[in-house]
């Protein structure tokens, strides 16, 4: 099972690092292997969600996202994407934006980084509004009830996530700003570019969620047609069927997907400049991990972890919150990736060990993983 579900990862993995020795020598390996590392880091909370999502979808789309999807997130952000913002930013032509990247790699680094509030803005605001969605909405199984049962409450607002991400964006923008004025910076006059950002990643989620669920829910019409067969086929002893994604509602929660997996991969590729700024050591690196983060996505579908666990989910959502307040915190101020990495490690780590706690507790009273109150009870928190 696991060679099966991360053979093309291992391949992956073993064709990046010859090709880092014949690139760069021992020194390009070691880079490379730090950048796998890092990337998978980061990323773990990306699969999580991305496996709640993917165990919607049929075979066939779980295909599409196991070839072109990887093909997206490897050549296209891991390769293409940091060329295209030094294009966009530096008003250069994508030739011109690759030769950079080849010829002047600390011109191509500098120019990255003053392209960064913008990125940290949109990725940000998109996260944001998944983790603002997901605590909003009132849910059976509870985490941290004490915080989850009030904010469900506050969910019933209309458009509640929409106001408190826009403050957040303002608040962020203005005091961006504010504190490039105060010390003299450079970056002043993109305070507007940052809020143009941010209001794009607040569209983008909007579109794509918004189409991704109303094709879900159409579904729901089709589950109703069913529901009948499928209570015979309880009462039989037959497993009962599930209606998965196909069609419109299946392609659109697969750029859903994509974009959320983009979003997940800002920290990873602007981190990545930290250790080299290599274009090519930096495709390889983040490529390898990108690999490892679908592999384990589907390791996760296949093994129904999702299930088995159910805080995972919710320790992934919880990550999700804290890249977002880390990127529109990095829009001015610089955090470490270590640090990034140990908040959705530690967090997703803590609710694995809730859900250990809860199964053992249930298994141990005989009770229903369904139950609210007992899952309040026994979650620990």
């Amino acid at each position: 099972m696991v060679l099966k579900t991360f053979g093309w990862s291992f391949a992956v993995t073993a064709l990046g690092l010859v090709a880092a020795v014949f690139y760069g020598g021992w020194t390009a390996f070691g880079i490379v292997a730090i950048l796998s590392v890092l990337e998978i880091s980061l990323s773990f909370d990306n699969a999580v969600v991305n496996a709640g999502i993917l165990k919607k979808m049929n075979a066939f789309w779980q295909k599409i996202f196991l070839t072109i999807g990887v093909l997206i997130a490897v050549f296209g952000m891991r390769l293409v994407f940091p060329v295209v913002i030094v294009a966009v930013s530096a008003s250069m032509g994508p030739i011109e934006a690759v030769d950079l990247a080849l010829t002047d790699k600390d011109r191509y680094q500098q120019l990255v980084t003053d392209a960064h509030p913008s990125i940290a803005a949109f990725g940000g605001m998109f996260l944001l509004m998944i983790f603002l969605d997901f605590i909003f909405e009132d849910r059976d199984i509870k985490w941290l009830a004490w915080l989850e049962r009030p904010l469900a409450k506050l969910g019933k607002v209309d458009m509640l996530s929409v106001c408190i991400a826009l403050i957040v964006l303002l608040i962020s923008s203005t005091t961006f700003a504010a504190h490039a004025h105060q010390h003299g910076g450079t970056h002043a006059d993109k305070a507007e570019t940052v809020l143009i950002s941010g209001i794009a990643g607040l569209i983008t989620y909007m579109i794509v969620g918004g189409l991704s669920g109303y094709f879900e829910d159409k579904l729901e019409e089709e589950e109703e047609r069913e529901h009948e067969a499928e209570e015979e086929a309880e009462r039989s002893g037959r497993p009962r069927s599930a209606v998965l994604l196909a069609g419109k509602a299946a392609f659109f929660m697969f750029l859903y997907l994509e974009v959320l997996d983009a979003s997940f991969s800002f920290d990873g590729v602007i981190g990545a400049f930290a250790i080299t700024n290599d274009i090519v050591l930096m495709a390889l690196g983040l490529g390898i991990g990108a690999m490892y983060v679908r592999s384990l996505t589907v390791y996760l579908v296949r093994q129904g972890t999702l299930d088995d666990y159910v805080y995972l989910e919710h320790g992934a959502h919880y990550a999700i919150g804290a890249l977002a307040v880390i990127l529109l915190v990095t829009i001015q101020y610089q955090i470490s990736e270590i640090i990034t990495g140990l908040v959705g490690v530690v967090l997703i780590a803590w609710s694995f060990w809730s859900s250990v706690r809860r199964n053992r507790a249930l298994a141990a009273a005989g009770g229903d993983t369904g139950s609210d109150e007992k899952t309040e009870v026994t979650s620990g928190v």
